[in-house]
């Protein structure tokens, strides 16, 4: 059985005998490809930005959004947030913002003489954090807990995150008065990071006419609840991945390491993030094992941001595909 996507194709046999998609993935199978049809019809014209926030949300990465104002950035955010049967759960990027509008805050009772904790933002499925560049250091540095160990402290508390855990970061690459850039710390724990882009102009017509984009929200339900959602991730983290694939994923973020004019390469976090968002990439696709092409399909979007060249330039996606081109690829 071979499935016709627009997403991208691959060629390789299925290692499993007796089919395809083994019946554990076919659920997950089914949430993916909802998903991928219910974003498609808000974020029109966009598949490759649907796509990976479908990959995203399958497998339990972190997704940063970098484009300029007014293309869909948070619309992308909320379909996700609505399709996945959960609600939004939003942070404003400002100068002003502390580490405990985004954590909670430990207050005390006066009825019981206690000290109770009010969840912040945080503790929401999906969580938007819009202009994520516009808050200090000492607010951004309040994520990396969350982001990495799914749980924040506060007091000396340790208060666990609701599982599934998503965060999504937006932040525009041109104006940069006000900002603040994320440390490569922050921007190691997102998974994947992706532009949406301008539309065409078929598209941009049918969005003046009130079809697609914010429009299509109110009519947006949802295709799954949590429970369904951390069952597809649980699926997918069970994807086969054979030793030539891994090793494949291996090799190209160690090239980046190496590469002349770069500073800071992919770390192995990366090469976790760059197998499980393969992962995701092949259930979408139907399949129940990964390909050499599911890697390079999502590598772009998993290593380039993680990159540091030297004098703070480059291009870090030109940069990943020229290191995909030059290796050379395992037999499938």
């Amino acid at each position: 059985m071979r499935m016709s996507t627009d997403i991208g194709t691959v060629g390789a046999e299925s290692p499993f005998p007796a089919g395809q998609v083994p019946p554990s993935l076919d659920e997950a199978v089914a949430t993916a490809r909802n998903l991928h049809s219910a974003l498609s019809g808000v974020l029109l014209g966009t598949p490759r930005a649907v796509t990976f926030a479908v990959v995203a949300a399958l497998s339990g990465n972190h997704l940063l959004i970098e484009d300029v104002p007014g293309v869909g950035k948070t619309v992308l955010a909320r379909a996700l947030a609505t399709a996945l049967g959960v609600e939004l759960s939003r942070v404003q990027g400002q100068p002003d913002l502390l580490p405990s509008d985004v954590t909670g805050v430990t207050v005390f009772a006066p009825d019981t003489a206690t000290w109770d904790f009010r969840p912040g933002p945080i503790f929401g499925h999906v969580v938007l954090v819009d202009e994520i560049n516009r808050t200090p250091p000492r607010t951004q540095s309040a994520l990396l807990e969350a982001m990495e160990e799914q749980q924040v402290s506060v007091d000396g508390d340790s208060w666990p995150l609701p599982q599934p855990h998503l965060v999504i970061g937006t932040q525009n690459p041109i104006g940069q008065l006000g900002t603040y850039p994320l440390v490569e710390s922050q921007l190691d724990r997102f998974g994947l990071s992706m532009s949406i882009g301008y539309p065409d102009a078929e598209v941009e017509t049918r969005l003046v006419l009130h079809n697609g984009g914010r429009y299509a929200l109110d009519t947006l339900v949802p295709i799954c609840d949590p429970t369904q959602w951390e069952r597809a991730i649980n699926a997918t983290a069970r994807t086969q991945v054979v030793t030539a694939v891994a090793e494949y994923a291996v090799s190209l973020v160690r090239a980046t390491r190496t590469a002349g004019t770069v500073r800071l390469g992919a770390s192995p976090r990366a090469a976790i993030s760059l197998i499980r968002s393969a992962q995701a990439y092949a259930v979408l696709c139907g399949r129940a094992y990964v390909t050499p092409q599911d890697v390079q399909a999502v590598a772009v979007a998993c290593l380039s941001h993680r990159l540091v060249a030297e004098g703070g330039g480059g291009d870090g996606p030109a940069l990943v595909g020229r290191i995909i081109a030059e290796s050379p690829v395992p037999p499938t």
